[in-house]
């Protein structure tokens, strides 16, 4: 198989209707695509964050959330189905669309959508897959919604009961925390932010982008000095400090977000070649934790990508973080081969994320 797709160049901008990258054609999708086809409705192995009210909660996951209950655990299955449907709407006539296609049909159904709902609502889980599952599933929203497809349409609807849940979930959430949670796992908050104002800025949810707008500048904006030397921990694959810097280019105008970089990561080189943040390396990929830092080779890339597209043009910083984006991302891709479950079950979608840029898009 062609692997020219560890090699796609930086992707720096994007129209919401904007091709794949040229270099990522059908066979890279196909690759990726296969590994959440392989997973989406695979049940077992399984590992769920499940409040029991009662005996009758003791039930099956694919009974518990009928929707999403593949990849080994929700928030998996919530992305995974993500890839499929960026697969489906960049490679319209690739020979994996339509078993994608299939896929996504069998799971957003009204009637899974409905008892996701209603899992959701159970007592006891009012923090369920929050922030990072829900931030995940309003970027499915947002993905179906950019989609001009009637199937893809159909879906968009059936899935607004939940998107709305997730939404509502959230809203309450964010006035009531007063810490933002710095974690490199998925507890982190600066990730499921920017997830969630890209969500908010495409469903034109003016009152959501108001609220974490705030939210993100009360927690983040006088940060200085960034512990990047400190990172990452051994379980991590979220960058905490890349995270925060990327979230904050989507709320800053390029020059504000240049001065707060400078006081926020001032080790950043001014010139290409200096030595600077290492891809990390996976000891053992058969270990779930462990091969977490294959995951945050793939999300520094893209989150170093988005701290670019947020500085202007003549900043001197810029060649030192195209190539150390460049590291990570022939670093993190070499690392998705599907030969490992316990990677090969989500690595897929942050995958696609990267190389088709998707953090980059604007409303």
């Amino acid at each position: 198989m062609q692997s020219s797709f560890l090699l796609a160049l930086l992707v720096t901008t994007l129209s919401t209707q904007a091709p794949a990258p040229p270099d990522f054609g059908d066979e890279a999708a196909a690759r990726f695509a296969e590994l959440a086809l392989a997973c989406v409705h695979r049940e077992y192995p399984n590992k769920i964050a499940h409040v029991m009210n009662g005996d009758a909660d003791a039930r099956p996951p694919r009974e518990l959330t009928p929707a999403f209950y593949g990849c080994y655990d929700w928030h998996s299955s919530v992305h995974g189905h993500w890839l499929l449907v960026r697969l489906a709407r960049l490679h319209p006539q690739a020979p994996f669309a339509a078993r994608a296609r299939e896929a996504v049909a069998r799971s957003l159904t009204p009637e899974n959508i409905a008892a996701e709902v209603r899992y959701l609502s159970a007592s006891g889980r009012v923090s369920f897959e929050r922030p990072y599952g829900l931030a995940w599933l309003l970027q499915l929203a947002a993905e179906l919604r950019e989609w001009e497809d009637p199937q893809g349409r159909a879906w968009s609807t059936a899935l607004e009961p939940l998107e709305a849940h997730a939404a509502g979930r959230l809203r309450e959430w964010l006035p009531k925390l007063s810490r933002p949670i710095r974690v490199g796992e998925h507890d982190q908050t600066a990730f499921a932010f920017g997830l969630v104002l890209d969500w908010a800025q495409r469903a034109g949810d003016e009152a959501m982008v108001k609220l974490l707008t705030e939210r993100v500048e009360t927690f983040y904006g006088k940060d200085v000095r960034g512990p990047l030397a400190y990172e990452p921990s051994g379980h991590d694959f979220l960058s905490p400090c890349l995270a925060e810097a990327d979230l904050m280019r989507r709320v800053l105008p390029p020059a504000r977000f240049a001065t707060w970089l400078s006081g926020f990561l001032p080790e950043i080189p001014s010139k290409a070649g200096a030595s600077w943040l290492e891809p990390a390396v996976v000891t053992d990929p058969g270990d779930p934790k462990l091969a977490h830092l294959d995951g945050l080779n793939l999300s520094r890339a893209w989150m170093l990508e988005g701290i670019l597209s947020g500085l202007p043009p003549q900043d001197k910083r810029r060649r030192a973080l195209e190539e150390t984006a460049r590291r990570h991302r022939e670093a993190g891709l070499r690392a998705v081969t599907g030969a490992h479950y316990e990677g090969g079950h989500w690595l897929g979608s942050f995958a696609v994320y990267l190389v088709t840029g998707r953090g980059l898009l604007r409303p």
